[in-house]
């Protein structure tokens, strides 16, 4: 079984849809970011990185937008090297 295979298996489909919903924002342009990341990254993420993923979901969406607007950083190591590669994702 592959680690991807194994990180599904870990995580029940109610689970990985309830992620799926939260990911979903309030804001249009954190929906941009979160949705298609979701759909397409998530699965394949470690299952540490997928942690830091739903905790950061507990973030309020000012603070996520100051942080991928990039008008702040985050102070946690494990949020900023998340939010660099979501950004990343971004680029042209």
């Amino acid at each position: 079984m592959t680690e991807v295979e194994q990180i599904d298996a870990d995580r029940s489909q109610e689970e990985i849809n309830r992620i799926g919903w939260r990911s979903r924002r309030g804001m249009a342009e954190l929906d941009i970011i979160f949705v298609p990341f979701f759909n397409e990254v998530f699965p394949h993420l470690s299952a540490e990185r997928q942690s830091t993923y739903i905790r950061m979901l507990d973030e309020e969406d000012p603070v996520l937008w100051e942080w991928f607007s990039e008008r702040a950083a985050p102070e946690d190591k494990d949020y900023f090297d998340l939010v660099s590669l979501m950004l990343r994702r971004l680029q042209p």
